[in-house]
């Protein structure tokens, strides 16, 4: 009987699910509005390392990010390694500035109509008290062996972007003081000498002008920011901003060549969660004064996750950015492109790097998260449901973005690693009406644009080519073209008095939609 009641509870539970997928009905009132809409999530994205910012094809993949998804800060590791020959000494041991190299990647950065939020790491060679180093190209991460020289070296390098780019731009850059220092592979010292190569590197910054920003403690799953708080408050040493990392996986740190292998986490606020915790917990110290950015994310912190790669990614970025909300002012995603090369350069195409593009410039679909995230209008409108957001323009057009995001993942019996290397075909999930209401009358241009399975979806058509180590130049061509961005659909409307129109969309799970009515 017992198992009577199971197999008929599942039923029950089943039928209840498909009722409230087929119910889903996103209702939106052209005239309520909520005001501007939050658009934290294109402040700032994340590269590899500052060396690789003078390459190339990775100059052009920024521009088109930049294009597309309009991010306004980039963010990237190793400014000060001795590849970006910023730092040695004379034969009579006296410091050597130059700045060539990053004068090269700033200048471009600056030109496409970004800025660098400046990560201030890791150590040159000459200034370093040890040799550990992480990754394949050997950023030095030990303290510096000379404090007052580390601090010339920061107050010299930013007299130097003053004097290049002038006080009021350099106004709006932030400097962050290294990255991960609370775990060792980032940082051979102690949270007090790292909290010492705060204060000297923070007191460089402000001496050129008090008005220049500095904050950290950039550290790995939200920590030290209490810690932070109270020793900038008890030494009465400069800070104006928080920014630490969130992942969404369950176990670890730092995993480069993901060989440990990552389970998604499960819970619904995963990430989301943490932010609007520190959030919380920065207002409870009475720091409400203080920006709280968060200088990476992502839904895994190894580059070898080829979650990053699948259609899953799109559906799961939007997810996090709508439940963080307010809460942070920044969200840089991790990183803009697999041209990153922590683990060495990587010998396939898709290998489940980071990167909203692979190394051929191929548009995956988390790439899509973010381009229609830029394609929302400037004002909010009311809305109630959960994973949407309705905009209007300032021409007063209308866009609607709304999603489906299911953890698909079998619960701890599976690792990303095996689980997002297949072929996964999507569940269907109901129908989604879009509701709207009091539009102005007049003829309107309606585009349809979709992400999910096979819907601007190279990584599921990459698998179904055999996943090859090596594209052809003609298999380049078909994964980008199949990962275009275009419109799924285009037609005309006429809107009358009434100013209604319905549009019934079916939902498969992990499907994103970009609907856009512009007036003709």
């Amino acid at each position: 009987m017992k198992k009577n009641n199971h197999i008929l509870a599942s039923i029950l539970g089943c039928l209840t699910f498909l009722v409230q997928a087929q119910q889903r009905t996103i209702s939106l009132d052209y005239n309520k509005t909520e005001g501007p809409l939050n658009t934290m999530f294109k402040e700032c994205i994340g590269a590899g390392r500052a060396n690789e910012g003078l390459r190339a094809d990775w100059q052009q993949q920024l521009s088109e990010v930049k294009k597309d998804c309009d991010f306004k800060y980039i963010r990237m590791h190793g400014l000060l390694t001795d590849d970006m020959g910023v730092y040695k000494l004379d034969e009579k041991g006296n410091p050597q500035y130059n700045y060539q190299y990053i004068d090269v990647l700033y200048d471009y950065i600056l030109e496409i109509g970004m800025k660098p939020f400046v990560e201030i790491s890791f150590m040159p060679n000459y200034l370093a008290s040890g040799d550990k180093t992480i990754f394949w190209w050997k950023g030095n991460i030990t303290p510096p062996n000379d404090y007052e020289k580390w601090k010339a070296l920061v107050t010299d390098m930013v007299n130097h972007w003053t004097e290049r780019y002038g006080v009021e731009e350099v106004k709006t850059w932030y400097f962050e003081v290294w990255n991960e220092p609370n775990l060792d592979g980032f940082w051979a010292g102690t949270q007090e000498e790292y909290f010492k190569l705060y204060k000297y590197t923070a007191e460089a910054v402000k001496s050129v002008n008090p008005e220049y920003k500095i904050g950290g403690p950039a550290t790995a799953g939200n920590g030290w920011v209490e810690e932070t708080i109270a020793y900038t408050n008890e030494k009465n040493v400069p800070i104006d901003y928080i920014s630490t990392h969130s992942y969404g996986v369950k176990q670890g740190f730092l995993d480069e060549f993901g060989t440990s292998g990552t389970v998604l986490n499960e819970d619904e606020m995963s990430v989301s969660g943490e932010v609007i915790n520190v959030r919380k917990k920065m207002d409870s110290l009475s720091k409400q004064n203080l920006e709280l950015h968060y200088t990476e994310w992502s839904s895994s912190y190894t580059p070898a996750d080829p979650i990053h790669d699948s259609y899953h990614q799109a559906a799961y970025i939007l997810q996090k950015i709508k439940q963080i909300g307010p809460a942070a002012n920044s969200m840089s995603y991790w990183v803009f492109t697999d041209i990153f090369e922590e683990a060495g350069p990587r010998f396939t195409p898709f290998h489940g790097g980071f990167g909203l593009m692979n190394t051929q410039g191929i548009k995956k679909s988390a790439y899509y998260a973010y381009e229609f995230l830029n394609g929302l209008g400037t004002t909010e409108l009311s809305n109630e449901d959960a994973e949407s957001f309705a905009t209007i323009d300032a021409s007063g057009n209308v866009q609607v973005l709304f999603w489906d995001f299911t953890y698909t993942l079998p619960k701890d019996t599976e690792l990303n690693q095996t689980y997002y290397s297949q072929k996964l075909p999507a569940k269907a999930k109901g129908t989604v009406t879009v509701d709207l209401k009091h539009l102005p009358e007049g003829t309107y241009e309606v585009k349809t644009y979709q992400v999910g399975f096979q819907k601007n979806d190279p990584y599921t058509r990459y698998i179904e080519m055999g996943a090859p180590d090596q594209l052809t130049r003609s298999q380049v061509s078909e994964l980008k073209e199949i990962s275009n961005g275009a419109p799924e659909k285009v037609e005309k409307i006429t809107i009358k008095k009434r100013g209604k129109h319905t549009v019934e969309i079916p939902m498969r799970e992990n499907d994103v939609f970009l609907l856009t009515l512009n007036k003709l």
